[in-house]
């Protein structure tokens, strides 16, 4: 009987480092409650491999576009909507709350290739009116909605 050979879920490297970022590497370990070294160095490549294929704009990518903005600019909530609807099929949902002194935070959930998402983010941010915003994406998608 012939034996299957599967493929292993984890592959071992071996790197070196400095020891000053040795030794801040265990101390963000601790801080942050990762299980071992190797979780955190995993999640910090996962990141950045996810930072790379959003750069290049390949495949599609869900994310959220974080914005703050001051609500009492005339004309800007109809712009920051109109923005949204115009990229319908990438705007999932969106969430709005009201902050001190005429700010808004407000949250929007995409997903579509990464390149537009980056697009909709930069004309988003550029409105006058926006103090601030971001966008931050990930490879593992949305499920069909139909």
């Amino acid at each position: 009987m012939p034996r299957s050979r599967r493929k292993p879920n984890a592959t071992r490297i071996s790197i070196s480092l400095p020891v000053t970022l040795f030794d801040e590497l265990d101390e963000m370990v601790a801080k942050r409650g990762y299980a071992s070294r190797s979780d955190a160095i995993s999640k910090m490549i996962s990141e950045q491999l996810v930072s790379h294929q959003h750069e290049l704009g390949k495949g599609v990518m869900a994310g959220t576009i974080t914005l703050i903005y001051d609500h009492a600019k005339a004309g800007l909530a109809s712009r920051l909507l109109s923005i949204q609807h115009k990229w319908l099929k990438e705007v999932i949902s969106s969430q709005r709350v009201h902050l001190e002194n005429h700010h808004s935070l407000e949250v929007l959930l995409v997903q579509g290739p990464g390149y537009r998402l980056k697009q909709i983010a930069a004309e988003l941010i550029a409105c006058k009116g926006v103090k601030h915003g971001y966008l931050t994406v990930t490879s593992t998608i949305l499920p069909p909605i139909h």
